[in-house]
Parts: structure tokens; sequence; C-alpha cells
């Protein structure tokens, strides 16, 4: 074998050993991250347990409630150090109070009491917490237990960091999407997380762009928003929601030698087809709902592929009006208003509006 062959053979050995160490170590440190992740989530969970059972053995120690953390906490740290603090222990016993349900009394015990390591595969296989303590931290402030649940279920799902879960709570969206479905749909969101199956799941009432930085007030045009939204684009696809590539802004197509722009065009990768937006700072008019209506059949006829799914159209405007989209389109009609918000909602109204809806739908 001449040297020449050996060197290759050499290049090849070596390029192998490095990508198999590297994804040996990347397998080793996720599974590693998980498994401590598990560990510290369920040493929290058992100690707020016996927190809660202590206090609640008999009226009269009910009345220590706060001395007996106060005393856990003080042994914990004389032993431990820092992390047991008293402040560390409500949350452990509020961690517990909200998620109970989440653990049976055989996996507890298996865990707190008899230490075995069979379990670990149980909690593995079926994992009764799935994203951070950090996360859940930010999740126990959520009194209401089904929009806790869809924030949970979104965080893991989507992937979400901590200022990702803090932006997305703070504009409201579980009450956004929850307002742009039927009653069956809501209730998916608790136990599903938002789901994309159809075109009316990737529209938000309203869509909130207060990352822009443009006062509500000021004068802009639509190539002035159109511009902030592309400058601020992976912030923009946050909002947007799953599944969404972007493709093009100012997109030129040419009909019977006329040229027209369509503002923003994506691919939704989960619904398998386009997804067209065009921004209306004004009210919006019969003409912007034709005009769309005109994009998204080029789309459908000469854009999309045999198996992709009809273009959808969504007008972005400062000021929707949902009947007047309804009288103007067919009702099998692929084309969607969002009122758009430049600056986080008021999470109140936004709770109200959802309760009365519910009541009126029951």
């Amino acid at each position: 074998m001449s040297s020449e062959n050996e060197k290759v053979e050499m290049d090849q050995a070596l390029d192998d050993l490095i990508q198999n160490a590297v994804g040996l170590i990347q397998y080793a440190r996720e599974l590693t991250e998980k498994r401590v992740n598990m560990v510290q989530l369920m040493t929290y969970y058992s100690l707020g347990k016996w927190i809660v059972e202590v206090q609640q053995e008999g009226k009269e120690r009910a009345r220590y409630g706060q001395k007996i953390i106060k005393t856990l906490s003080d042994s914990l740290t004389e032993k431990f150090g820092r992390g047991f603090s008293k402040a560390n222990l409500e949350f452990f016993r509020r961690f517990y109070l909200n998620y109970k349900d989440r653990i049976a009394e055989t996996v507890f015990r298996q865990f707190a009491i008899e230490k075995t390591e069979t379990v670990f595969r149980q909690l593995e296989e079926n994992p009764p917490f799935i994203v951070s303590w950090s996360h859940y931290l930010q999740l126990m402030r959520i009194e209401n237990m089904e929009e806790r649940s869809f924030y949970e279920i979104e965080s893991a799902k989507s992937g979400w960091g901590i200022r990702a879960l803090q932006r997305q709570y703070n504009s409201s969206l579980y009450e956004r999407l929850a307002l742009s479905r039927d009653k069956d749909a809501v209730m998916k969101l608790a136990a599903e997380g938002n789901v994309i199956t159809k075109p009316r799941d990737i529209v938000k009432q309203p869509t909130v762009l207060e990352f822009l930085g443009l006062e509500e007030k000021a004068e802009y045009t639509e190539s002035d928003l159109e511009t902030a939204l592309i400058d601020k684009l992976q912030k923009f696809l946050l909002e947007l929601g799953k599944g969404y590539l972007f493709e093009a802004r100012q997109k030129r197509f040419t009909f019977n030698e006329d040229n027209y722009y369509v503002d923003l065009v994506f691919y939704n990768r989960l619904l398998r087809c386009y997804v067209l937006i065009d921004l209306k700072v004004d009210k919006l008019t019969h003409q912007d709902i034709g005009q769309m209506q005109m994009y998204v059949n080029y789309y459908d006829r000469y854009e999309k592929l045999d198996e992709e799914n009809p273009t959808i159209g969504i007008l972005m405007c400062k000021e929707d009006n949902d009947a007047l989209v309804e009288i103007t389109l067919p009702k099998d009609a692929n084309i969607y208003a969002s009122q758009y918000k430049l600056y986080l909602p008021d999470k109140t109204l936004l709770q109200d509006k959802l309760k009365q809806w519910i009541a009126e739908e029951e």
C-alpha cells in the first residue's frame, strides 16, 4: 500500500474518530443534563411533599407551618450550604401542591425512601416533568391550571428559554390563541399545546409586535412596518409561531404584464403551504381583501406544488374587520384578518374576554 493511500486512510480514520467522539460526548451531556434535571425536580417535589405532610399532620402542627420550614431550612443550609433558604423551601412546597398528581405514590417511595436505581427507568420512559426548575418557577406564578399546562407543554415542544416563556406569557399567547378557536380546540390547548393541523391554527388575535419599538400613536407607513419586521425577523418568527420559514419580502410576480408585490412570503412546513402576509396600517377595506384573494389564487395556481396544501393569506392590519372578511369571501377561503398591536395587550382584559366567550359557547 502506497504512503498516499495510507495517508488517506489515516485521515478518514481521524475524521471518523472525531465525529464519533463528538457524537458520544454530545449524547452523554444530553443524557446527563436530563438525568440531573429529573433528579433535581424529583428531590424538590419530595421535599415539598414531606413539608406539606408534616404541616398538615393535625391542627396543632398547622399553626407551626413557618417554624417547620425555618427549622428545616436551617438544618439543610448548615449541612449542604446554599440552595435551601426558606424562600426556596416555600417554592418546593408550592411545586408539590401544583403537581402532586404527577407522581404515583409507589414512584415517590422508590425515589425518596427506598432510593432504588430502577425508578429512573420509569421516570425516563414516562417523564412527569418536562422542563427545567427555572421554567417551573415561572409557571407556578400562573394561577389558571389549563393556562399553566399550555405554557409548560409549549416550553418543552418549542424549546423556549426563560425569556421566551416570559415574553409569550406577558403577550398573553394562551388567550390570543384561545380566542381564535372553538371551545373544543381551547380545551386541547391545555392538554396538547398549540398543535398546528389547519390554517386557522396559525392565526392569533391579536398579533403582538411590541418588540419592534414603534410608537402606537406615531405616523408610520406600511414600508416602515415591513422594514421593522425584517430587522427583527427572529422575534417576528417567534411571534408567528411554529413551522415558519421566511422566503421573501416584496415578492414580485407578473400577471398579464402587470407586476404585483406581496409584502411578506413565508412557508409553513407543518401545514406544508405558503403563507402570504400583507401589512395594512389603516382600516381594512374590501379592496385589501380582494387583492389578497388574487395573491392566494396566483400562488395556488402557479407556485404551489401538487402535493402541497392551499396557500394561506393573512391581512395584518391595525384595525381588523371580521364581518367584512366573512361577507366578501366564500366560506372556504383561506384568508384571515389579524389585528396587530405595538404594545403588550392587557392580560386581564383578554382573560375576561376569554371567560365571557367560553360562557357564551356553553
